[in-house]
Formats: C-alpha cells, sequence, structure tokens
C-alpha cells in the first residue's frame, strides 16, 4: 500500500501516519506527477491531468473542510473515494459568526472610529437575545452555531437540505421550497453552507428583497453563495441593515472592493477557522482515515460527490 502525501508535514504527523499505518509506503512532500502511478491514496489535491494515470488510487484526502476547490470534473466522475476534514474548524467558524452578529447588532465599526478620534460616543444599540438567527446549512459549524446562539437566548431556525435529519438546538427547520419563507423570519442570515452547484449564487437580489430591512447577513463558509452584486446594492440601498463577511466572492478582497468602506458591512480575511486548533483537529481526522484506509475499514466524513459535500 502506498500513499502519498503532498504539502509539508512535520516530523509529530510523520510519526502520528507511520504509527497508523506502520505497514504503508508514505511519501511525505510528493510532486503527485511522481509516483502517482503506484499510489492508492494521496492527502492532498490530485491535479486532474493525472488522474487518467493513477490507475491503483482509490482515496483521496482534502486536508480542508471544503472540498470546493479539490472536487474537479475528473474526480467527480471517477470511483476515487474522497474524505475531507469537514468538522475542524466548526467551533472557530460558529465563534467567528457570533462575533460578527455582536459586531453588527451594536454597531461596533462606530466605536472604532470613535476611539481612533479619541471621542466620547455612547448610543443606543441593539442585542442578540431575542432575535432571530437563521442557518442557511446546517453541518458541524451550523450546529455548533445553533448551540451558542441558543445560549445567547436567540430563537434559531434552519435550513439543510435534508431535513430529517435531527437538529438540536434548531427551534424550527425549513426545506428548500420554503427559502423566502425562512429568509422572512429571520433578523441574522447565517451562512455555514458549503459551496455547491445547489448553493452558488443562491443568495441573489430576490432573496435579499425577501430579507426585513433591519436583518444583517453574514456568511462565514464560502464565497459566490451570496451574489456579490446583489448583495452590495442590498446594503447600499438599505433593502438589508448590513453584513458581516468572512468568506467573499473574489479573495483576497480586491482593494478597490465597495465592500471595504461600506459603514454597514464588516470585512474579515477568510480568517474565522484559522487557529491552531482547527489545524489540530485537521490532522487527528486525517490520521484516523489513514489508519481506517490502512485496516480497510469505512473511511471517516466521506463527500457525496454528485451533492457537492
Amino acid at each position: 500500500m502506498r500513499i502519498l502525501f503532498t504539502g509539508d508535514h512535520d516530523e509529530d504527523v510523520r510519526r502520528g501516519v507511520r504509527e497508523a499505518a506502520p505497514r504503508a509506503s508514505v511519501a511525505f512532500g510528493a510532486d503527485p506527477a511522481e509516483g502517482i502511478e503506484e499510489a492508492d491514496a494521496v492527502v492532498g489535491h490530485v491535479p486532474d491531468a493525472l488522474l487518467a494515470r493513477a490507475r491503483r488510487l482509490r482515496w483521496v484526502h482534502s486536508p480542508a473542510a471544503g472540498v470546493d476547490g479539490v472536487l474537479s470534473g475528473a474526480l467527480l466522475d471517477s470511483d476515487v473515494t474522497l474524505t475531507s476534514s469537514a468538522g475542524n474548524g466548526a467551533i472557530p467558524l460558529a465563534e467567528h459568526a457570533m462575533l460578527l452578529m455582536l459586531m453588527l447588532s451594536r454597531d461596533v465599526p462606530r466605536w472604532q472610529r470613535a476611539q481612533a478620534e479619541r471621542r466620547w460616543d455612547r448610543h443606543t444599540h441593539g442585542e442578540l437575545a431575542g432575535a432571530t438567527v437563521g442557518l442557511y446549512g446546517l453541518g458541524n459549524a451550523g450546529l455548533d452555531l445553533a448551540a451558542k446562539a441558543k445560549a445567547f437566548h436567540m430563537r434559531v431556525l434552519g435550513m439543510r437540505r435534508r431535513t430529517g435529519v435531527p437538529a438540536p438546538g434548531v427551534d424550527e427547520l425549513f426545506g428548500q421550497d420554503a427559502f423566502h419563507r425562512f429568509l422572512t423570519a429571520c433578523d441574522f442570515v447565517v451562512v455555514t453552507a458549503p459551496l455547491t452547484p445547489a448553493t452558488s449564487g443562491r443568495f441573489d437580489r430576490a432573496a435579499f428583497a425577501a430579507m426585513k430591512r433591519t436583518a444583517c447577513f453574514v456568511c462565514v463558509s464560502r464565497g459566490g453563495i451570496a451574489d456579490d452584486d446583489a448583495l452590495l446594492d442590498a446594503v447600499r440601498r438599505g433593502e438589508i441593515a448590513g453584513a458581516g463577511l468572512d468568506a467573499h466572492g473574489v479573495e483576497p478582497l480586491p482593494p478597490r472592493s465597495p465592500f471595504w468602506t461600506l459603514p454597514n458591512v464588516i470585512v474579515t480575511p477568510h480568517n474565522g477557522a484559522t487557529t491552531r486548533e482547527t489545524a489540530r483537529r485537521g490532522v487527528r481526522i486525517m490520521l484516523d482515515n489513514v489508519g481506517r484506509f490502512a485496516r480497510g475499514e469505512p473511511l471517516r466524513n466521506v463527500v457525496d460527490k454528485a451533492a457537492g459535500y
């Protein structure tokens, strides 16, 4: 059994891999073009052009939670199993969503401007208690956010593709056919869903028009789920009260983007889950799967390639 690891891995990770699959032949920091013909598994990205040569390849693991960047046409059409590190960043993403909601509710940018000017600017602001938050996506991050929002005494609504799956902490679950009804009920709409063909551009002009004028839009998962032009018009025209954006349609966000300077928009650089703990959880998921693959056991976090996550 041969496993290729692309990218850099420190000695602790290498030791963990050797312990998880002691009989496997392992190559670290590998160029996928070299040895792909003999590889049974790859941890990292396999370019489309190499998949035709990967005669023995049975498994690819993405070190990231989202797989929109690696789920190419060739991999989608192959019988290779794809797994991900989904769940590694759920906790910090949920924390970041709470941060953005708090900042929007209390108009923290106003305090930041006043601080820069050494100006004492007290104002009446909002609170999250009693507000309704709608979670578009109820995977690991969405469910963790539901628990955190309940701790802030918020009402929690949820929308997911599979409505029959339990959703702890969610007060009401909506199907995809009730999208606009879901939006009209929310004071905050938080996107935690992956970017897939079904979610791409889901938040269009009609979606933002369905939201309350007092509501805020928050995205912490992937850009492209919101149509940036529609979102920009919505916040400029006051169709919604504001936005907190950690994920953007174009990254890095271009210096000339109007989102940078809008007073009712908070921009962070897709940084919500960049914690040491996220990396550690990702390594644990990967090592668990390496061991499972070596022992011939079912893999964890198998991606439904047709659904995109």
